[in-house]
């Protein structure tokens, strides 16, 4: 499927057919994206990036034209191509005769085979970094370990297929958080280095390609998560250091460059994940309280500053995944329970605070990573098991709750990134192939 964007336009919308059939909540573009082709109907969505909010038309009587500038928004169009399952396609044959001519209409349906493509490798092999979409779709990777902690950082140009680096980042670090601001800015914060654990934070600023020190978080911690809010504000919660694992979370205001504490989670926890979902709470699931692996989840309520326990999930684990879904669910895939590594999964469903079993993995594994497509199909790449480290991908479709597997990647890989690009296509870098072994190759699915 297609969308074209219109990169800071909305439609001026001057009569009523033109109104939205819902709004959304939704943490990025991308998944705005995702939800406009998960319905029938949808046709548009326009994205609002300072409050999240996307807006899904189901009829735009040709609005293009007729558009206002407004840079806090992203609006796109369907232009082409086809929702999963694929849609028939019409294909002409004529056949002339002395007495006549004869037109055969026949329909056929075309499905592209998915596959991995290598592409130019970054500048060097890092397992355990970021890489965040900023502007112009631009692909920013920072930070690192390949055996010495990395503060290197480098761009990747989907437009042009093209790597290039930019400025170092202030302090070397790994196991460190990155997100994108409502301004664009890229705020990192926390991780690790031979220095120790850290509590420093610094924001790259695409514009200048530079980076810049901002305040320092109240404690040093690593596998920590971090949620751009509606609002603008970041959540960093828990994670660990060599003295704790901890339950205290606190916010950075991009305004002030500052912290403040907010309430402390009900658990300490490292190694959990942290999804915004659609009626702006975050969801914070499972993780490791460094004496058990958990199954408990909670919810932020950002009005309040505080949390709230919601039903647990079957099984404790931690390195696993957690995707928001087109239909406001959140699917939780894999991870590890210090003696077992799973394949099952299972859906939360925001409405009712509760989870359910949906259908397992073909393989178990851990350290993966999971990205949505633009036709609403999860994607599960590499990480690893008892078995060791893989190379392995698989779909899962929210429509069924069934997995089918699809290409492999072409080299195995755990703590890699994945980032789903605005083209439809995904983009996997580094990782590790083995215990000692860091990536510096890239490649596309």
């Amino acid at each position: 499927m297609e969308m074209s964007l219109m990169i800071d336009y909305k439609f001026q919308c001057a009569n009523t057919t033109c109104l939205p059939f819902i709004n959304i909540i939704t943490s990025s573009i991308r998944n705005c994206q995702v939800a406009c082709l998960a319905r029938s109907q949808c046709i548009a969505a326009t994205f609002h990036r300072s409050t999240s909010d996307c807006e899904l038309f189901d009829n735009m009587l040709n609005q293009n034209g007729n558009m206002l500038g407004d840079v806090d928004t992203t609006s796109m169009n369907i232009i082409g191509g086809t929702r999963f399952p694929p849609e028939p396609t019409t294909a002409n044959s004529t056949t002339a005769t002395a007495a006549s001519t004869t037109t055969t209409r026949t329909s056929t349906t075309t499905t592209a085979i998915p596959k991995w493509t290598m592409i130019g490798n970054m500048s060097v092999a890092r397992g355990y970094h970021t890489a965040s979409i900023i502007a112009n779709e631009t692909v920013l990777v920072a930070g690192g370990y390949n055996g010495a902690y990395l503060n290197s950082a480098e761009l990747y140009d989907p437009s042009t297929d093209t790597r290039t680096t930019t400025a170092n980042m202030n302090i070397t670090r790994a196991r460190h958080t990155a997100s994108t601001l409502a301004n664009g800015l890229v705020l990192v914060t926390g991780g690790q280095n031979s220095g120790g654990y850290l509590n420093s934070a610094e924001f790259y600023n695409s514009s200048t390609g530079t980076w810049a020190v901002t305040g320092n978080m109240s404690v040093a911690r690593e596998y920590h998560t971090a949620s751009t809010l509606s609002n603008g504000l970041v959540l960093v919660a828990g994670g660990n250091n060599s003295a704790s694992f901890f339950n205290s979370a606190e916010l950075y205001n991009p305004s002030t460059g500052t912290w403040t504490a907010t309430g402390s989670m009900n658990v300490g926890r490292g190694y959990h994940t942290a999804t915004i979902l659609a009626n702006g709470l975050i969801l914070i699931t499972g993780g490791s309280s460094g004496v058990t692996y958990l199954n408990s989840a909670e919810l932020y309520n950002l009005t309040t500053g505080t949390w709230t326990n919601t039903g647990s999930m079957s099984v404790g684990r931690g390195y696993h995944t957690a995707s928001i879904l087109a239909n406001g669910k959140v699917l939780v895939t894999g991870g590890y329970n210090g003696a077992s590594f799973f394949n099952s999964a299972e859906l939360y469903n925001p409405s009712t605070g509760t989870w359910s079993t949906t259908g397992s993995m073909s393989t178990t594994r851990a350290r993966h990573i999971a990205s949505t497509l633009a036709n609403g199909l999860v994607l599960v790449t590499g990480g690893q098991n008892s078995g060791g480290y893989l190379n392995s991908a698989e779909l899962y479709n929210p429509s069924t709750g069934t997995w089918t597997t699809t290409a492999n990647m072409s080299i195995t890989r755990a703590v890699h990134t994945a980032s789903t690009l605005v083209n439809g296509k995904v983009l996997v870098t580094g990782g590790s192939r083995s215990s000692g072994v860091y990536l510096n190759s890239a490649e596309l699915y």
